[in-house]
């Protein structure tokens, strides 16, 4: 195994342990999961208070918590029991193992008693976003089917709920005809009930372009209180919403912490109340991983008023000038870049690494996006002015070290 002036062979990994070679003393995951059994009883979980809202023209209510649960069995059956009945996932995620687990802990449940969302992600060309060039329809069809079929024999059902056109970073690519056909062919052969996009940048001319189709029923989007451009987001997410589209919100908890240190973490509680008060926002997607997490995520539904400390919490880092986790996603970075590197990428990827404190999906989404020649280490100095701050070069050079992993530590 080598990577950019590292070479490591499995042995020498062993030996020189998880820390050593990529400063994995940041990623507690590696070192303490979180089990399948429970490590605790909730309070009276059955008897929290839901709040649902109907999801746009599906006509399906929804509680206002929806969840991507990973790879906890146990967990996926607390969150069903405590009336958590929307499980979001993807076609890549764990390399398929999240699908499969979700769908052996539902198999026994009955199929009308939860909702199941996932996304495909084609052969795209990562600077356009659009179908690379050098595949024929054909094939990019049957790839994109193929997909298709492997996601639902690892759930173990013959259709999904919701199935996205994933990561959309190009409002052109949801008008092609291909797109279009072969989205509505699925949801016409019974494999998806509604069909959507997610979106992780570009949120506003995005959910315009998707509006303008009237083809798709769901957006799964970005919104949080630390995008520059939160009021052009929710502008559009109203659009979107008075159109009949379904609305999820995802990256809500912005991040996670204030600082790659893990000492100042966001009040996520008031980060999840933030997006919620937006009534044009149908259910929030949130990364669950504990039983605390559920306890906590359910607990918002209590009341979604914003408390004086809350309202403060959701300041403290911009008051002590404090870049955060979160990256706009808003592009600028890549024309300035020498090398044109989808920075937004290495971002986001840093951010599940220090922030959601899931390395794993750091390396699956750099390699998703085949971005194994980043090549900040050849740069004596970086080009690039990020509009949140970040030292580009210092994070793309960190992250990078996920790629010389091996799998099986995931």
């Amino acid at each position: 195994m080598s990577f950019k002036g590292f070479k490591y062979t499995r042995r020498d990994f062993l030996k020189r342990g998880i820390s050593g070679v990529a400063g994995f003393s940041l990623f507690p995951t590696f070192v303490k999961r979180e089990g399948q059994k429970r490590k605790y009883a909730p309070s009276n979980q059955n008897n929290k208070k839901i709040i649902y809202r109907m999801l746009g023209r599906t006509g399906i209510k929804v509680p206002l918590i929806s969840m991507n649960p990973g790879r906890n069995g146990n967990l996926i059956h607390e969150a069903l029991d405590a009336g958590l009945i929307y499980f979001d996932t993807a076609h890549f995620y764990g390399g398929g193992f999240d699908e499969r687990v979700i769908g052996e802990s539902l198999k026994e449940r009955p199929r009308d008693s939860f909702l199941i969302s996932t996304k495909i992600i084609g052969l795209r060309d990562n600077r356009t976003s659009l179908p690379l060039k050098s595949v024929s329809p054909a094939e990019f069809r049957a790839d994109f089917f193929k997909k298709v079929n492997r996601s639902l024999k690892r759930l173990q059902m013959d259709y999904v709920d919701i199935l996205c056109l994933h990561g959309a970073g190009n409002p052109e690519l949801v008008k092609l005809a291909i797109i279009k056909d072969l989205m509505l062919e699925l949801k016409k052969n019974g494999k998806t009930r509604f069909i959507g996009v997610s979106l992780h940048q570009k949120e506003p001319s995005l959910i315009q372009a998707i509006i303008r189709e009237k083809i798709y029923d769901v957006i799964l989007t970005t919104y949080n209180f630390r995008q520059p451009h939160s009021e052009e987001v929710k502008k559009a997410i109203a659009d979107a919403a008075q159109s009949g589209l379904g609305v999820v919100a995802m990256k809500v908890m912005a991040g996670v912490y204030w600082d790659r240190e893990r000492k100042h973490p966001i009040n996520t509680k008031a980060a999840l109340k933030w997006v919620l008060q937006d009534q044009n926002v149908h259910t929030a997607d949130v990364s669950i991983n504990t039983f605390e997490h559920l306890e906590q995520n359910m607990s918002v539904m209590e009341d979604l008023t914003l408390t004086p400390e809350e309202e403060a919490d959701l300041q403290f880092g911009k008051n002590k000038a404090l870049t955060g986790l979160y990256c706009a996603q808003c592009g600028r970075c890549r024309s300035q870049c020498r090398h044109n590197l989808d920075i937004p990428t290495v971002m986001r990827s840093y951010m599940y690494a220090y922030g959601y404190r899931n390395p794993g999906k750091a390396k699956e989404t750099l390699q998703q996006r085949l971005l194994e020649d980043i090549t900040c280490r050849k740069c004596s100095t970086c080009a690039v002015s990020c509009t949140m701050g970040f030292d580009v070069r210092q994070k793309c050079s960190d992250i990078i070290r996920v790629l010389d992993i091996p799998d099986e530590f995931f």
